[in-house]
């Protein structure tokens, strides 16, 4: 890498880049010093960056335009559902809003969204949801059982509906089941092949228009999933035989970051070839719905150093947030960097062992165990990268120490 033809050091960490890393011993996030923010606040304190938003959304869109296909982008709001970057993203105009529920559809609503560029995808849909979603002439439905179809067509004869199908395929972050929604293993994802002529005719019944396609196979697949990702999204094209009023196939979201070293980044342009290969020839928009991709990166959790103690032979250093407040870790055994906000020493061959240790009164709540980390005190703060997605917005409020603070910067 080079800055005006002067040539420049690697990052001495595997996540630093340029708007995340030390500065004279300190880190520092979007032009922040995280340990000055999180002394600030009164407590855990989330940071997010909307130029790394952007930045991440106009790379997808960049990808996108290879594909040779008419696009469009809905971002997941329950990723990160913080109003302030909802207005913001809404404010660009370079995204519409993926929703999976009534609520997210107020508040995309609220923060400037119109129905025209929302999505709804979700899953046990009660009819009083739909009483709602049905208010809005332009929204996007996409129905995930034969029920729901019925069901939507009972109430609004021929509308414009679309439908959510399950390929029997899917990849996630690590190959982890929890993370994959459509396999081998029956999931309760969208309606199966076999269903598939049901789903027809029921529309058919109720004069309803089929005119999107949707699948969502997985979540968080990197560079190493791309050839199973393929895969998938070629059986869920197949659907397409059968529906020449579709016009938009949403192929979902689930395109990841790197969680940990060694992670190999989503190569976004074999991504794009990819696509390009599968909807040549097609004559519909291709539609996407990331959250992670778009958001993870973007956002921290810094929290503090409260006791640091030998146990038996292991080092554990607490900290004043649980998985409470990011549960990925704890329900998805997806990892969360942990990074000493000024730390004791940059060297990390001297680094020790630590098993960081949440303040929830469970077993499981557990940061990382045996992470090498500078030498840590009571008072120091620690900030757990790759919580911009699915951080807050999963967050509850157990043994109640559900509080937090929300910066966009």
């Amino acid at each position: 890498m080079s800055v005006a033809g002067v040539a420049t050091p690697a990052p001495a960490f595997w996540w630093a880049r340029e708007d995340l890393g030390y500065v004279d011993g300190r880190l520092r996030f979007a032009g922040r010093d995280v340990a000055a923010a999180a002394e600030a606040a009164p407590g855990p304190l989330y940071l997010y960056s909307a130029a790394r938003v952007a930045a991440n959304l106009a790379r997808l869109r960049e990808g996108l335009a290879r594909t040779g296909s008419r696009t469009r982008v809905y971002y997941a709001i329950k990723a990160n559902r913080f109003a302030p970057l909802l207005t913001a993203m809404a404010g660009w105009g370079q995204c519409g809003a993926d929703i999976c529920s009534p609520n997210e559809l107020d508040l995309a609503l609220a923060c400037g969204f119109a129905a025209k560029d929302i999505s709804f995808t979700g899953a046990g849909v009660a009819n009083r949801d739909l009483d709602r979603l049905l208010a809005h002439a332009d929204l996007t439905i996409n129905c995930d059982t034969v029920g729901m179809i019925r069901r939507i067509g009972e109430r609004a004869p021929g509308r414009a509906i679309g439908v959510r199908v399950n390929p029997g395929r899917g990849v996630g972050y690590g190959d982890s089941p929890r993370l994959t929604y459509a396999g081998d293993e029956a999931t309760k994802f969208g309606i199966y092949r076999e269903q598939w002529p049901e789903a027809l005719a029921t529309a058919r019944a109720y004069g309803l228009t089929i005119r999107t396609l949707h699948f969502h196979v997985g979540c968080g697949y990197l560079s190493a999933q791309l050839d199973r990702w393929a895969e998938a999204v070629g059986a869920g094209l197949a659907f397409l035989d059968d529906a020449p009023e579709v016009t938009t196939v949403n192929i979902g979201g689930g395109l990841g970051v790197p969680c940990q070293d060694g992670d190999a980044p989503l190569d976004l342009a074999r991504w794009a070839a990819v696509l390009q290969r599968l909807f040549a020839g097609r004559d519909v928009t291709l539609a996407v719905e990331p959250g992670d991709y778009i958001v993870k990166d973007a956002g921290l959790l810094a929290l503090s150093v409260t006791d640091v103690e030998v146990k038996r032979d292991v080092a554990f250093a607490s900290v004043d947030g649980g998985f409470n407040l990011a549960p990925e870790p704890a329900y998805y055994d997806r990892p969360s960097e942990a990074v000493a906000c000024v730390p004791r020493g940059l060297d990390p061959t001297a680094w020790r062992p630590v098993t960081l240790a949440g303040n929830i009164n469970e077993a499981l709540d557990i940061w990382a165990a045996a992470k090498p980390m500078p030498p840590l005190a009571e008072g120091d703060r620690i900030a757990f990268l790759n919580t911009g997605g699915y951080g807050a917005s999963m967050s509850s409020n157990h043994c109640m120490r559900g509080d937090f603070t929300e910066i966009l910067l």
